[in-house]
């Protein structure tokens, strides 16, 4: 993508001030995005980004430039200019680039621009068929598609000379119930790290009923009580409390400026000896997975909690010096405009011994919490609030009618430690997070399980 003699002269004169590190970060991504609404194809996008982003650091002080100029000269100046934020001794730094020999662990079989547009869209068409046609109150059908495949080289100064082929694909399904002035939204939205053979293989239609049946059952719903009660959390997507009350509290972001709660707390019981979790970017073909993080390191299984007791932290070269501690392959970015930092890539909470079947008849009155909408976390104090988009009433050990308009509100410490019961069927769901390198690909996980007590924040007196 660059040829290894211009990387050797910008990372040269980007240390030319006095910096003891610099790295390049080159991207080349190609995609495509497709919407269709109410059966009428809406937006045909495709397209190239490029760009070479360069970061210098002294210490544990940085300064980032990027440009879409790949030129040689173009690149030496953009680095001797963002190398004016830094003025110190100057560093007698021997560089000597060694390609990678990345691991592959995610197949791409069918790459995106071997399938037509056509047949795309077909897969757009088929999800609106089968949601609008699931019931007549489905007014409305919002599908979307997007695929994108995104070169990279990563190169610095401590000798890391990486290149990296990644490919993503996702759909979205988002069905509309109405019912006079009452409006009720389905979603769900299935995703690949890998080729398109995930899409020719997917059962577009169970998703777009699952959709479509969510939308319908919430329209009937009434609106949920507010107290404090036991809350039972679905699998699969309900782990996105986890990534937001804990997972972000863990990144050495937040750690490393004593900014988490969670600092200064390895060793020590931080949650229920029933929780065990970890993030994975190694899993075979998983959403948020990748061969290397975007520093150029390996990515690996981190072991964040066992048994309840604080493991580790997500930790990116920055955290790296800031903490004492090696990088864990989290340093992450949304593309070449951003510096990396720390960020997760499959965060879940491991299976237990309990089934889905014990908790919920062990649960005499409570929330059933099958889909939890996005939330926001302070991660100095832990306090969080999330909103449930589809839950139900548990009753004498049954789950009954569904109820809407519910929030859960806690503490993320707190909540850790009130998880009593854990499932036996971990799944896995996608999404995207937003931090300050941008926002990426993430995968959230869990069993079902149980958290003993919550404040929920409803409408209506028990």
């Amino acid at each position: 993508m660059l040829p290894q003699g211009t990387i050797e002269k910008v990372l040269n004169a980007a240390i030319e001030t006095g910096g003891d590190f610099a790295e390049i970060f080159v991207e080349d991504k190609t995609g495509e995005a497709l919407n269709m609404i109410g059966g009428v194809l809406e937006k045909a996008l495709s397209g190239r980004d490029f760009g070479i982003g360069i970061r210098i650091m002294k210490g544990d002080f940085y300064v980032y430039a990027y440009t879409n100029d790949p030129g040689e000269e173009n690149l030496i100046k953009v680095a001797r200019i963002a190398a004016q934020g830094i003025r110190a001794q100057k560093e007698d730094l021997i560089i000597d680039l060694r390609r990678s020999t990345i691991k592959n662990r995610h197949d791409i079989k069918i790459m995106p621009d071997s399938v037509t547009r056509r047949e795309k869209i077909s897969w757009l068409r088929r999800a609106h068929e089968a949601a609008k046609g699931y019931d007549p109150v489905i007014e409305q059908a919002f599908i979307s598609y997007f695929d994108y495949v995104q070169n990279v080289l990563i190169a610095n100064t401590e000798g890391v000379f990486a290149e990296d082929v990644r490919c993503r694909n996702r759909l979205g399904i988002e069905a509309m119930a109405v019912c006079g002035t009452d409006k009720e939204t389905g979603r769900t939205g299935p995703g690949y790290f890998g080729g398109l053979e995930y899409m020719r293989q997917l059962d577009i239609e169970a998703y777009a009923k699952e959709a479509a049946a969510s939308a319908k059952t919430m329209l009937k719903a009434g609106f949920a009580p507010s107290g404090k009660f036991p809350v039972v959390i679905e699998n699969g997507f309900g782990g996105v409390l986890f990534h937001e009350a804990c997972g972000h509290g863990l990144e050495s972001a937040s750690v490393a400026y004593n900014s988490s709660v969670f600092a200064d707390k390895l060793g020590q019981p931080i949650a229920s000896s029933l929780v065990t979790a970890y993030d994975d970017g190694t899993l075979m073909n998983i959403w948020g997975s990748l061969n290397i993080d975007d520093e150029g390191t390996p990515t690996q299984r981190n072991l964040l909690i066992e048994n309840g007791i604080l493991k580790g932290y997500l930790v990116d070269k920055l955290g790296s010096r800031r903490m004492g501690m090696d990088s864990t392959g989290s340093g992450r970015r949304e593309s070449y405009c951003y510096p990396p930092t720390a960020r997760m890539n499959n965060t879940f909470i491991a299976a237990g011994n309990s089934t889905p079947e014990e908790i919920i008849s062990n649960t005499e009155y409570g929330i059933y919490a099958k889909e939890l909408n996005g939330g926001s976390v302070n991660t100095a104090t832990g306090d969080y609030n999330f909103s449930i988009s589809e839950g139900y009433i548990i009753r004498n050990g049954k789950i009954e009618e569904p109820v809407k308009g519910a929030a859960l509100i806690g503490n993320s410490l707190d909540t850790l430690k009130k998880i009593d019961m854990v499932g036996s069927n971990l799944e896995h769901g996608i999404g995207m997070c937003g931090a300050k390198s941008g926002t990426v690909p993430v995968t959230v996980g869990q069993p079902t399980l149980r958290v003993s007590e919550l404040t929920v924040g409803g409408r209506k007196e028990v």
